[in-house]
């Protein structure tokens, strides 16, 4: 697949492994850049024996790196050392997520290439950081929900730790990954020169928790889980139905005032709820008066009846819902790479669409691993 998008003519050397980094890249190989992903040699990336599996290709590395090229070097061999040093000058962007110090001990951290690579855009994505006194510790997505306070907040009130269902720790870390270097190419079109973008798991935790750290800086208020309820906004959540649960998110007076009318219902001028103010003080009580109607009737129908009305709302969709929904279909957001063995391979799509490009169907390939390597060495004379 030829790259098209904003970033082509880019070349991202692509160190990383498993989800952080690899989602990163992916973002900058959907946005057009080249990337050419370096594995160890014989085992490749981790994710490569992460089920599920198809045909003993793992799904879970191929839904990462779609459209990526392959090459295996083992960054402490000189033989090795010596290709990697022949394509790194022609590198616009290189991209690790080893443990903090790691590349500095093979001589390829920034201290090292900065001055040789004036141009050089080097990102690190890690657990903790470069600085801190965490900095060397390793870390997985679940330890960062943890310890970033997510999982605190996260859940039904009294229930065990939840994680998550998704590894929120290392894809927002990814994005944030991706957003610098972003930033960073523009501030290179300025001046000239590269930058050391540093990017730990832990503080996009913490970056993202909004709403909770707020309210403790300003009231002193530790949070704690509340199912699908909204901290400050109310009727903000999943409420049952005759057959499942309908969401429902009125966020402000007006929208309220609209709801309350589709379920004839006076509530608005209730001093009780009429403020959202005085709706969070008595949100056990609205609830109940919500879901005695909302029981009389099953999601699709109120979420057809709230949706002419503009009340936002919706059901809660299982994954084959969402896979299977005309919405989904129309946004081009399950697309297609190519594996050689197994053929099509079905992924989520890039949600970014841009006017001035288009969102192809078809994402390029997966690469086996080292797949690529005659045509590299051939491409930069090695």
């Amino acid at each position: 697949m030829k790259n098209n998008g904003p970033l082509s003519g880019l070349l991202v050397l692509d160190l990383t492994r498993v989800l952080v980094g690899p989602y990163c890249t992916m973002i900058l190989s959907d946005l057009g850049a080249r990337v050419i992903k370096v594995e160890a040699p014989e085992v490749g990336d981790d994710s490569r024996n992460f089920g599920p599996f198809i045909e003993d290709q793992s799904a879970y590395f191929m839904s990462l790196n779609r459209n990526k090229e392959s090459i295996a070097l083992n960054l402490k061999n000189e033989k090795d050392k010596k290709i990697f040093e022949k394509i790194l000058p022609k590198a616009d962007i290189l991209i690790e997520n080893f443990k903090p110090g790691t590349l500095n001990k093979w001589g390829y951290g920034w201290e090292n290439l900065k001055n040789k690579y004036p141009k050089l855009i080097y990102a690190s994505a890690s657990g903790f950081g470069q600085t801190g006194p965490l900095k060397g510790l390793p870390a997985y997505d679940m330890v960062v929900q943890g310890m970033g306070g997510l999982m605190s907040v996260t859940g039904q009130p009294n229930s065990e730790p939840t994680r998550v269902g998704t590894s929120i720790g290392d894809i927002t870390a990814g994005l944030f990954t991706a957003i610098g270097i972003n930033a960073a190419l523009y501030d290179r079109q300025k001046t000239g020169k590269g930058m050391y973008i540093d990017v730990a798991m832990l503080d996009c935790q913490i970056a993202i928790l909004e709403n909770a750290v707020a309210r403790y800086l300003t009231k002193g208020e530790i949070p704690k889980p509340m199912g699908s309820r909204h901290p400050s906004i109310s009727p903000f959540e999943a409420f049952k139905t005759k057959d499942s649960y309908v969401i429902i998110a009125a966020g402000n007076d007006k929208l309220f005032e609209g709801m309350c009318k589709v379920f004839n219902l006076s509530l608005y001028e209730d001093d009780k709820f009429r403020t959202n103010a005085n709706r969070n003080k008595n949100i056990d009580e609205l609830k109940k008066i919500l879901e005695n109607e909302l029981k009389k009737n099953t999601t699709a129908y109120w979420c057809k009846i709230l949706e002419e009305n503009k009340i936002p709302c919706g059901p809660i969709n299982n994954i084959k819902e969402v896979v299977d929904s005309p919405q989904t279909k129309a946004r081009n957001m399950i697309v297609s790479a190519m594996h050689d063995k197994i053929g099509q391979f079905k992924m989520p799509g890039n949600p970014i669409k841009m006017s001035s490009y288009e969102d192809p169907d078809n994402r390029g390939e997966i690469p086996n691993l080292d797949q690529h390597r005659e045509k590299i060495l051939k491409e930069f004379d090695i």
